[in-house]
């Protein structure tokens, strides 16, 4: 599908956008999107003469979920431990661990905001697709991870994006993206169960986040040519 293509391009390109990641400044204009200023998101594009006061249910796409893509190389090459070594399928685990999770968080938080969550296209639904990418682990998860603690600042960083489309429509509204680090950023012992949660805990903010955002949007005018 076209949509499934690009969030695929998208994705590849979020870490260029991240804040963190690079010094070169975002640019003004992205796929027809000007960029406004926000205080949640590190970037935010919306579409010209985009109006979000109407939605008031939303359709939620299943939540993509990448690791850095040399992420794991990185890993097993500073490990002598055969058994500390992270293989393909520990990644596809979590993968699909991540977008299970990732789903239910997303759903909840739309639905504490006020929003209906649906499953099909209408004149009031907002069609939501995010994404969890570039994910790098201070603490994955071997077969040896309920014994395996690792020394870290933080327990990893990640990438999110979240974009909008009129679901009738199909018409592209907006995109924000943000990069940030999963826990405390304190020099401390890192398990596979601490980076879950604090994983978690990074998610469900961006889960608030992006709700916030779509409610801020509501309360404004459309957004200036």
């Amino acid at each position: 599908m076209v949509w499934q293509r690009s969030m695929a391009a998208i994705a590849g390109g979020l870490v260029l956008l991240a804040g963190p990641a690079v010094e070169a400044k975002p640019p003004d204009t992205w796929d027809g999107l000007t960029r406004v200023k926000s205080r949640q998101m590190d970037v935010v594009y919306l579409q010209p003469g985009a109006d979000f006061r109407n939605y008031t249910k939303v359709m939620l796409d299943p939540t993509e979920v990448a690791f850095h893509k040399n992420w794991r190389q990185s890993h097993n090459s500073r490990n002598r431990s055969l058994a500390s070594m992270v293989s393909e399928r520990d990644v596809q685990t979590a993968i699909t661990k991540g977008v299970a999770a990732s789903n239910d968080i997303f759903a909840e938080a739309w639905t504490k905001g006020g929003y209906v969550v649906v499953t099909e296209p209408g004149p009031d639904v907002l069609r939501i697709k995010t994404g969890v990418v570039n994910i790098r682990v201070s603490a994955p998860e071997t077969n040896m991870s309920s014994r395996s603690v690792t020394f870290a600042p933080e327990a990893g960083d990640a990438v999110f994006f979240v974009e909008a489309r009129d679901s009738l429509s199909g018409a592209l509204l907006g995109r924000a993206v943000d990069q940030e680090f999963a826990g405390s950023q304190l020099q401390s012992w890192r398990t596979s169960m601490s980076n879950r949660a604090d994983f978690r805990d990074l998610v469900e903010a961006w889960a608030k986040d992006a709700v916030r955002g779509v409610d801020e949007l509501k309360r404004l005018p459309p957004v200036s040519p």
